[in-house]
């Protein structure tokens, strides 16, 4: 906004945010192209509500709450969706020839000037309402977005009685290509955009198509669609993903990038046959998330200290492990953040490139094309960088030109997939590296999980099942206060909202190093490196449970098999 200077000194004034949370939010807001009060609210520095209010108090207009108002069908219909959600705006109701508008943004003369425009009348008046309240009353109020029953009605589901498997491909594709089709395969990416999914699962069954959402790392189902429009869906997936809508027998991987309500989405597609079709997964990843730091991730003091003395080593090898979906992208992000500067060259090999980050050159594997992790990184050490990420080792190839990497004085990143710190180093040996260069060359190495957050709203002091306690080691204490979610409507009855690492770090030292050599096995190196002081990924869980940020039950689930 234009007028941003007094709404900074609102905040600051009333002790809403501190210096060092602003000069962070508009540090990332220049970085992500956002607006600084856009980023406040992603940060969770500030609720979007103050923040509306705020806004409105600035330019001495009123702040609504739209739940409070019951908007007329003749009133929608003056402004289209189109307008309606670009400029994240709603109308509220007609007098005479004055038009109430809720906006998220009312100095945008744009906006205010094209509705002038379509409704053509004499006089707008504007009020203030946050962005999701506005996004939530166009979902309710506008027909054919925001309800599957309506869009399903506007396919008519009774003419795709004759769309079958064997249909031709020419001629769903041109249903696929119809606005109803378009419109529920848009619905069903925004609303797991907008319940902060990972991914979104398609899955044909003998009598329905079941579409379900994976968040906070568990799938939930979130429809159950007629099984004729199985063909549809796929269809319009596969087009939008490049993919051959003929071919329904082999697996096929593409991806494609959406603009959502001015948010730029990548999605990687995957499409793998079953026996009642193909069965669809779309990984989404939000280009405009706003990168986390180091002291963002969860890390104890301990850890984050002994972390950052390893980021900032001049040479050797750092592993981030964990199983897919565990954060380890994002733990790498946010060490090669703390340490950019002009000063050092950073190149990294990814599959895919998830965050932009400027000075960071940044390549995106392309096996087709010849470049893989191995050749990539290979080419990288020709262009003369201090610091190298690869994505992932895979192979035995990777990880020799990795080791060989950091020998030559490169401090190298990546990640593996094993199930604590010590059974990294022990893979790396069982793909064929000599114990002697692994002890050289890696220098520490941090296991991790996400763990679930307790929900905010509906969080309650409680009890903890005896077989809890019994399973993690403890003892009932009375001191010692434990809490869970109950569950309620804003965590859609899971009693969890949001994700945190729990850590496992582990530094190579010379004890350390003289076992890699000895070949001892991954048991005997993690209780070396415990008595020297290193909390497991299930001491990291409990104490966060202490702290109140989760329950028992979720530690238990993460790392009863670690210990």
């Amino acid at each position: 906004m234009e007028n941003i200077k007094p709404l900074e000194e609102i905040l600051l004034a009333e002790g809403l945010i501190n210096t060092q949370q602003l000069n962070r939010a508009k540090e990332e807001a220049q970085k992500l192209g956002l607006s600084l009060e856009d980023v406040l609210i992603k940060l969770g520095f500030v609720g979007e509500d103050i923040i509306a209010s705020k806004i409105a108090e600035v330019l001495s207009l009123p702040y609504v709450k739209l739940s409070n108002y019951n908007i007329d069908q003749n009133v929608i219909k003056l402004v289209p969706e189109e307008i309606a959600r670009r400029y994240k705006l709603i109308p509220l109701f007609l007098l005479e020839d004055t038009l109430t508008l809720a906006m998220a943004n009312p100095q945008n003369i744009v906006a205010l000037d094209e509705i002038r425009l379509k409704t053509k009348l004499k006089y707008i008046d504007v009020v203030v309402a946050g962005k999701t309240e506005i996004e939530n009353a166009i979902n309710q109020y506008y027909a054919g977005i925001g309800d599957v029953k309506t869009i399903l009605e506007d396919i008519n589901i009774a003419e795709l009685r004759h769309v079958s498997e064997d249909t031709s491909p020419q001629l769903l594709a041109q249903i696929a290509e119809e606005t109803p089709v378009v419109k529920l395969v848009n619905f069903l990416i925004q609303e797991a955009v907008k319940s902060k999914a990972s991914d979104i699962h398609i899955e044909p069954e003998m009598n329905m198509l079941r579409v379900r959402y994976r968040i906070d790392g568990i799938l939930y189902e979130a429809y159950r669609l007629p099984k004729q429009v199985t063909g549809l869906i796929t269809s319009r997936i596969k087009i939008l993903g490049n993919l051959d809508i003929a071919e329904k027998r082999k697996p096929q991987d593409g991806r494609f990038r959406i603009n959502l309500e001015n948010r730029e989405i990548d999605i990687r597609l995957s499409s793998f046959p079953t026996l009642y079709g193909e069965n669809l997964v779309l990984r989404i990843l939000d280009r405009s998330r706003v990168l986390l730091r180091l002291v963002d991730l969860g890390f104890g003091p301990n850890d984050l200290e002994k972390f950052n003395s390893l980021i900032h080593a001049p040479y050797g090898i750092i592993l981030v492990t964990g199983p897919t979906g565990s954060g380890k992208t994002t733990t790498l992000y946010a060490a090669l953040s703390e340490i950019n500067s002009p000063q050092i060259n950073i190149m990294t090999i990814e599959d895919p490139v998830e965050y932009q980050i400027p000075l960071l050159r940044q390549t995106q594997i392309n096996p087709k094309a010849g470049l893989t992790f191995a050749t990539g990184l290979r080419s990288i050490l020709r262009q003369d960088p201090d610091v190298i990420m690869v994505g992932e080792i895979r192979d035995l190839e990777t990880a020799d030109i990795a080791i060989q990497a950091a020998l030559t004085g490169h401090l190298v990143f990546s990640t593996l997939h094993t199930n604590d710190s010590a059974g990294a180093l022990t893979r790396l040996i069982d793909m064929g590296i000599e114990p002697f260069l692994v002890s050289s060359s890696v220098i520490g190495i941090i296991a991790q999980r996400l763990i679930r957050l307790i929900c905010p709203h509906c969080k309650v002091e409680y009890s903890p099942p005896e077989a809890v306690l019994k399973s993690l080691n403890l003892e009932p204490r009375k001191e010692e206060k434990f809490y869970r979610g109950e569950g309620c409507e804003k965590c859609k009855k899971t009693g969890y909202s949001g994700r945190k690492g729990i850590f496992e770090v582990l530094v190579i030292n010379e004890e350390i190093r003289k076992l890699i050599v000895a070949k001892a096995s991954a048991s005997v190196i993690k209780q070396t490196a415990i008595s020297q002081g290193m909390s497991t990924l299930m001491a990291d869980g409990l104490e966060k449970a202490r702290q109140g940020l989760t329950a028992l039950e979720e530690v238990l689930r993460l790392t009863k098999l670690e210990e």
